[in-house]
């Protein structure tokens, strides 16, 4: 299906039931793109609250770094991740697009293992970029995100 055709049937439907329906998320995979390693190429929502959630460091509370591994760095940023969706009473099921900025492409199979463990079943859109530094040199990665909290 395509996606303009699913976006107005999920607009369609939420008018049919007063324009106050129940948030819904659709994801498309088409056959015509590459399969997705761990992510969704689009997704189409309607209803329920958008929530933006700025890039996520893999800083403990104290601010300092969750050690220098790449795992430990990425189990941290995305635990502050589901941290920050939870004050706004989300939960990393409601991402629908994440962007990830890795220092060091190096930490991708590192990253994918960990994201793998946080989203399970279907998963939001993704970007994926190599910077040359993030705000803090002791960091190799950072998440930002978008959730629709149903």
């Amino acid at each position: 299906m395509r996606l303009n055709a699913a976006c107005s049937i999920l607009l369609a439907a939420a008018c049919l039931t007063g324009c106050a329906a129940p948030s819904h998320t659709a994801r498309f995979n088409p056959p015509g793109l590459s399969k997705p390693n761990g992510y969704s190429h689009a997704l189409a929502t309607t209803g329920g609250t958008t929530v933006y959630v700025s890039g996520q460091l893999p800083l403990t509370a104290d601010g300092k770094p969750a050690g220098d591994d790449a795992r430990a760095q990425v189990r941290q940023a995305l635990e502050n991740l589901k941290t920050a969706l939870a004050a706004s009473g989300a939960l990393l099921n409601d991402v629908v697009k994440i962007n990830v900025y890795l220092t060091n492409m190096d930490d991708l199979p590192a990253f994918r293992e960990v994201r793998d463990i946080y989203f399970v079943g279907e998963p939001p859109a993704s970007s994926l970029v190599q910077v040359s530094r993030l705000v803090r040199s002791d960091c190799r990665i950072e998440i930002d995100a978008v959730a629709v909290v149903r």
